[in-house]
């Protein structure tokens, strides 16, 4: 390994001490651990090392192909203590910075997506729905003026002849008149015992279902 491929693997190394750094502090700003429950925080982080490892191990690799010497190590402790030492504070407010911006953008579609979207849409549906209940306030009292206009007119022309068969009632003799008096009773005892018969059969045909 030549001079110049050490001196750029020590820089590689530090510069991802220090990132290793920030990535362990943004980690434990998202993750909570207090919040959280214990199995969660060492699945995170397991995956957490692992992805560090793989990602430091991925630049060596680029650099020097991957070859392991022991002042790599010391060169990611430095990066790491020179973040910590100069970077750290810097970084996290950065970080609540960017978070803040974030949420506040996230806010800020919310309420786009509310009031040029959502509201709208939903203004739209509840003025169709009032149009529908109207129209149909609207047809239900046209069909009842109808009815009462159909009703008004059959009772008009009903009447005459209403009036007509009264008069002929009146003139009517009297046999003729116990004569239909008695045809309307048969009538009506042969409807009633339809109308049973049918009431048996419901009744039979229910018990049989059961």
């Amino acid at each position: 390994m030549t001079l110049t491929t050490q001196f750029i693997t020590m820089l590689a190394m530090v510069g991802m001490g220090s990132v290793f750094g920030a990535s362990l502090d943004t980690y434990n700003r998202f993750l909570k651990r207090v919040e959280r429950n214990r199995l969660i925080v060492f699945l995170n982080d397991i995956l957490f090392w692992i992805v560090q490892g793989l990602a430091i191990f991925y630049i060596l690799f680029l650099v020097n192909r991957g070859e392991l010497r022991f002042y790599i190590f010391i060169a990611l402790l430095c990066g790491f203590a020179a973040y910590q030492s100069l970077f750290k504070d810097i970084y996290l407010r950065l970080l609540e910075i960017t978070i803040s911006m974030i949420i506040r953008f996230l806010r800020f579609l919310q309420k786009l997506f509310y009031y040029l979207i959502y509201k709208p849409i939903n203004g739209l549906v509840v003025a169709l729905i009032a149009l529908l209940f109207f129209f149909g306030r609207v047809l239900l009292s046209l069909l009842k003026m109808l009815q009462k206009i159909v009703l008004y007119i059959l009772k008009l022309i009903f009447l005459p002849i209403k009036w007509v068969l009264w008069i002929m009632w009146k003139i009517m003799p009297n046999n003729s008149k116990k004569m239909i008096e008695k045809i309307f009773n048969r009538l009506a005892g042969y409807s009633k015992k339809i109308k049973n018969y049918i009431l048996k059969g419901i009744s039979k045909w229910k018990k049989d279902k059961k």
